[in-house]
């Protein structure tokens, strides 16, 4: 038999997760003027990894498809361009998490910036393909997510363990 407390902390872990990817999605789609919304960082890919990489057990591929899906919706791209990108981006963080030994801050931000550089290229590849698009300011966007990874961070660690 479980914990009495072990069945309350699941639930508030999962509603922790649930409030992340709100609060990551109304950042991703907050209005900016067009200079700073090219600086923009990719709040819930960010979030996402952070998922990934800390709490593996409730955040997989299905979850990627998901969030991915929604991007998809908020951010008016191609349906499942984003999807396709953040599963690619779940199986890159699922692999590269097997080889590491012990996940502390400098080895997070190093597959976080491997899951974000990931990202962004096969989301290039899919517009080249699909759309005959590529958008070369979305590098910004990526530069702005490597470096506020910490943030992200900084503010879900509370809720690991």
């Amino acid at each position: 038999m479980a914990y009495p407390d072990s069945e309350n902390a699941t639930v508030l872990l999962i509603a922790a997760i649930i409030l992340s990817f709100v609060a990551a999605s109304s950042l991703n789609v907050y209005p900016l003027n067009p200079s700073m919304a090219t600086l923009r960082p990719m709040v819930m890919i960010m979030v996402l990894i952070f998922w990934l990489l800390f709490q593996p057990r409730y955040v997989g591929i299905f979850t990627a498809f998901t969030i991915g899906i929604i991007a998809d919706l908020l951010m008016d791209t191609h349906l499942g361009q984003q999807a396709f990108s953040a599963v690619v981006v779940a199986l890159v963080i699922k692999i590269t998490s097997i080889y590491v030994r012990q996940l502390n801050t400098l080895s997070a931000w190093l597959i976080a910036s491997l899951g974000l550089i990931v990202f962004q290229i096969s989301l290039w590849v899919l517009q080249m393909f699909i759309q005959n698009v590529f958008i070369a300011q979305s590098a910004l966007s990526l530069l702005m997510s490597i470096i506020s990874w910490p943030l992200v961070l900084l503010v879900l660690r509370k809720f690991v363990h």
